[in-house]
């Protein structure tokens, strides 16, 4: 990053950029988030089984994080992805860029989604889920591109009955806004309102992203080359923002330069102006909330307020499965055709149009 970072100004004046840290496999958050991955996996061919059409011997079957010639098989075995696995006390909010994946959980729920889809779930008191990536085009590759968040649930919501929806890509809203030289920044609004934005659509009702206190945004950016914006400011006075610059060579947020992808912790009381300075297109994610604020004891998959409740969820896990397992395999897929598809739990599919599911 240049001299403008954050440790040469952050003395001096009131600077946009409290904390810049450069991006890894697993981008670094803030309360009420816990977690946030970056998934681009530039997958091969697919075989008859919906796996990677070349050897993956070599590889380490189970837990394949390698990122070997630009994909890994995560915990598939045969289809990459992440076969059935429990959580508690806290919601998955997955935002697929390119790509499909299946989801299928232990409510019944199935879903086949991508392309800009997001499939939110509140795992509440305990919920056992699917998430795999099916290789679906057996003479090209198959690209993967998705986020993977984690969103806390305050004390009071840990035990809510778990709760499944999705987010068409078709049905989000999005701000398109051009500055005073025509240059054009999208904002994708998967939750959170935006002025000038048509109302996002709604979260699980027992999300932090439900409660007007929570000032939860989530939301996608897209700046041209040379395209400037104004991120406006926070609702809340003590609403945290994380930035996350990932795409594009450069980027000036307020009155800083950023030359590196990183995770910048934003200011949130003020407007900031971000303009993309290089030549190529720039994109973000936004991460924002009102802190919890309350102790988070987590392991693993569970994510509690104590010790005792985290042992308290492993035992009940192991008792009661969290309502059981309804699918014949731990990694189901859901057919050949590359379609667009949510079951909810006892009724019949919802399909969307499968046009827009190989890219956003």
């Amino acid at each position: 990053m240049s001299s403008s970072t954050p440790a040469a100004t952050a003395s001096t004046a009131l600077v946009p950029i409290v904390r810049a840290q450069l991006l890894g496999p697993q981008w670094p958050t803030l309360d009420p988030f816990l977690f946030c991955a970056h998934h681009d996996d530039a997958y091969p061919a697919g075989n008859a089984a919906f796996g990677p059409a070349v050897p993956i011997e070599d590889r380490q079957i189970g837990s394949d994080f390698s990122g070997k010639d630009g994909w890994s098989m995560y915990h598939g075995d045969t289809v990459p992805g992440f076969p059935g696995h429990p959580h508690r006390g806290f919601e998955t909010v997955t935002l697929v860029r390119k790509g499909l994946i299946d989801h299928s959980d232990s409510l019944g729920a199935a879903a086949r989604f991508g392309g800009g889809d997001v499939q939110w779930v509140t795992a509440g008191k305990g919920i056992v889920h699917s998430e795999m990536f099916p290789l679906l085009n057996a003479t090209e590759s198959n690209p993967l591109e998705l986020f993977q968040i984690w969103l806390n649930l305050p004390a009071k919501s840990k035990m809510v009955e778990p709760h499944f929806t999705m987010l068409w890509n078709e049905r989000i809203p999005r701000l398109v806004h051009h500055d005073v030289a025509g240059r054009a920044t999208t904002v994708t609004v998967v939750a959170g309102g935006l002025p000038g934005a048509p109302d996002p659509l709604a979260p699980p009702p027992e999300s932090w992203a439900s409660q007007p206190e929570g000032d939860v945004a989530i939301w996608t950016l897209h700046l041209e080359p040379g395209a400037e914006w104004t991120l406006p400011a926070a609702k809340g006075e003590n609403t945290q923002r994380m930035l996350y610059f990932f795409v594009g060579d450069s980027l000036r947020v307020g009155p800083q330069d950023v030359d590196r992808h990183a995770a910048l912790e934003v200011r949130a009381t003020e407007d900031w102006v971000l303009t993309n300075t290089g030549p190529t297109a720039v994109e973000c994610l936004v991460l924002q909330g009102r802190p919890i604020g309350e102790p988070v004891a987590q392991y693993g998959p569970f994510v509690m307020n104590t010790q005792a409740e985290i042992m308290q969820a492993m035992n009940d896990y192991r008792r009661t499965q969290f309502g059981g397992w309804p699918w014949a395999e731990q990694d189901p897929v859901h057919g050949t055709e590359a379609r667009r598809f949510a079951r909810y739990p006892g009724q019949t599919d919802e399909e969307r149009p499968a046009e827009a599911a190989f890219g956003e």
